[in-house]
């Protein structure tokens, strides 16, 4: 069965959230509820009667007998943890697919994320670990990736940032991980231990609540006998805890607190509170998990060598994306924005925290899969003959795009300026003005003047002739993607060496095609009408000169090739007869006369010249192919 949705699974330190993608949509994806809540506290109970419950359900329901709250931590081997973290997925699985808020089975693609600091093998253990509890496709991918779709396709990025470097600050309840998004590749800023997570706020807040309990000793045996009360009051530290972040200016004032509540039994409460001056304290006292560091000294000093790490990488983030639950907290806004001040770092941080990974994740499943589907329609597409069966198409019209400019350049750079010299007795003989010429001429075609006009005929022909075909080969993939065509074509700029990669008509076609359009062409055709003139009498009397008026008169058609080559080798005709012989509107004349011819011969001997195009053609598809699959990889980020 075709995979049709992608499940977000956000499996928190502290709270778990889910959110599902249609694969074949482009609607932002939606959040899943347990227990009718979107988000739940991490936690799985046994129930005699019910079975295993999760979330708010596990704290609340009468009759557990056992609670774990908070396990999410790196794969190891010790059974419990295994235990636990795959009895808490499949338990979420199965309420989710009872509730038919997903297919399940072979229709559903989970993405599950983890903290960027782990390695490659951790994931790798993790997925291993995750996959019993029995889901078929299943992902495990960095929570800093998620957040960062999120940010891009809930239009929090712009597309220009989307290519620059953004910084990612993940703060959650058992790490705070900093990972660098630059060209859309991810560089995570692994530390190598990170314990920096809020649940360590939560636990001092606990450890004080406790040591001012007057039935403090009480307490410490019932925590001992029933774990499960102690995570319940660790829960009720952590609403504390987050009401205040929620409004910290309400509890500025030392007689307002932000409170949470657990009750033991009917004669002992737990409950711990907060205000501002007593948050300072718990922000700022040593804590062992931290090498004796305060919280706040901790997070500066992470951010700190977070910046460090980006110097030696000579990055400056054009943006810094905090996210993950505790990213809430104003003073780490602050922290960041001085380390990254304004106006070259902007900050921003996630509006919705506690949703933004589950939805990321989601985003990311999706983009996973349609972008390996795009990539596979345009690698069929490379793979084909199509490619070279439309550059060949074309290759007589650029042909003809090339024949007339090159025509007319050889006659403006070559033969004009030849018959001009000759007229003006610069040059001697007609035999001099056939050398002149001919070296004009393989000069010129040899020149970056003749490679300009090949470069801007090719461009031409790309624009005119390949682009609209490509065009309607690419612009399909596009529309199924939801992309926009531009994505897969060549309209803002194309290098000349892309459209005729090291095609010079030097190369192509100089040796034998030049001789052979210098000497018929240029030489032969511009010579032999100033023979012509001498030959039909209008030059009667030079000849005389030369054999004589006998050898005239006994016919001179026998010997027509003698007569020409010593004339064009001997005669020099006097100077202050050229002008009249050939002024400028003859040179005018000639030029628009031997300019069909000259075309034909570029045309039939470009047309000849098999070799050169058919290399032509493999190159231009070999640079199509190149170009193509990097405008692949840019278009594969604007793929929802």
């Amino acid at each position: 069965m075709k995979i049709s949705e992608t499940i977000g699974f956000d499996l928190g330190h502290g709270e778990t959230a889910v959110a599902k993608a249609i694969v074949e949509s482009i609607e932002p994806p939606q959040m899943l509820e347990i227990n009718n809540k979107k988000n739940q506290i991490t936690a799985l109970g046994w129930h005699p009667k019910l079975g295993y419950l999760v979330g708010e359900q596990a704290l609340i329901q009468a009759g557990v007998t056992q609670l774990t709250i908070s396990f999410k931590q790196k794969p190891n081997h010790d059974a419990n943890y295994r235990k636990t973290i795959s009895t808490f997925l499949a338990t979420y699985y199965d309420k989710l697919q009872e509730s038919k808020q997903i297919e399940g089975g072979e229709s559903s693609y989970f993405y599950i994320g983890c903290p960027s600091g782990w390695s490659m093998s951790d994931r790798q253990a993790y997925q291993k670990l995750l996959q019993e509890a029995g889901i078929s496709h299943l992902n495990v991918i960095p929570e800093s990736r998620a957040a960062f779709m999120q940010a891009k396709e809930g239009g929090k990025l712009e597309y220009e940032k989307l290519l620059a470097s953004v910084l990612i600050v993940d703060i959650g309840s058992s790490t705070t991980d900093f990972t660098l998004v630059k060209s859309l590749h991810e560089i995570p800023l692994d530390f190598g231990s990170n314990a920096l997570g809020a649940s360590l706020i939560d636990k001092a807040i606990f450890a004080r609540t406790l040591a001012k309990h007057d039935q403090k000793t009480l307490l410490e045996k019932v925590f001992q006998e029933y774990p499960h009360h102690q995570a319940r009051c660790e829960l009720a530290c952590r609403k504390a805890k987050e009401d205040y972040f929620s409004n910290e200016q309400l509890y500025n004032d030392p007689q307002s607190f932000a409170r949470g509540f657990e009750s033991i039994n009917e004669q002992i409460y737990f409950i711990p509170q907060v205000n501002k001056v007593m948050m300072e304290e718990i922000l700022h006292q040593p804590l062992a998990e931290l090498g004796n560091k305060s919280w706040v000294q901790a997070f500066h000093d992470a951010v700190s060598e977070a910046k460090a790490k980006l110097e030696q990488l000579d990055t400056v983030p054009k943006l810094v994306l905090m996210t993950g639950g505790a990213s809430r907290m104003k003073f780490t806004h602050q922290i960041c924005q001085q380390m990254f001040p304004e106006p070259a770092t902007q900050l921003r941080p996630d509006p919705e925290p506690e949703r933004c990974i589950a939805l990321g994740l989601a985003r990311v499943g999706r983009w996973d899969l349609r972008a390996t589907a795009f990539q596979q329609e345009v690698n069929q597409l490379l793979d084909s003959q199509k490619l070279k069966e439309l550059i060949a198409r074309h290759i007589p019209e650029l042909i003809e795009l090339l024949t007339q400019p090159l025509a007319d350049n050889l006659i403006e750079q070559a033969v004009k300026p030849g018959v001009k010299d000759w007229q003006t007795n610069k040059i001697r003989t007609l035999a001099d003005l056939e050398t002149y010429m001919k070296n004009r001429a393989e000069e010129w075609l040899k020149s970056n003047i003749a490679q300009q006009i090949i470069n801007n005929q090719c461009i031409r022909w790309f624009n005119n002739k390949i682009q609209p075909d490509l065009a309607a080969v690419t612009d399909p993939i596009c529309r199924r993607f939801h992309i926009p065509r531009s994505s897969l074509r060549f309209e803002d700029s194309i290098e000349p060496a892309f459209v005729n990669p090291e095609l010079r008509i030097g190369d192509a076609i100089l040796a034998d095609t030049v001789a052979f359009i210098v000497n018929v062409v240029i030489g032969g055709g511009t010579v032999a009408s100033l023979i012509t003139l001498i030959l039909t009498g209008h030059l009667t009397w030079p000849i005389a000169l030369v054999y004589g008026a006998s050898v005239m008169a006994a016919g001179m058609e026998l010997n027509r090739k003698t007569v020409q080559e010593t004339i064009k080798k001997n005669f020099d005709i006097p100077s202050w007869i050229r002008p009249n012989l050939m002024n400028d509107q003859k040179i005018a004349d000639m030029c628009i006369q031997i300019k069909p011819e000259l075309e034909n011969v570029f045309r039939e001997q470009l047309t000849n010249n098999q070799v050169a195009f058919e290399q032509l053609t493999q190159k231009v598809e070999q640079g199509l192919q190149k170009a193509l699959a990097t405008k692949v990889q840019e278009a594969i980020i604007l793929i929802q």
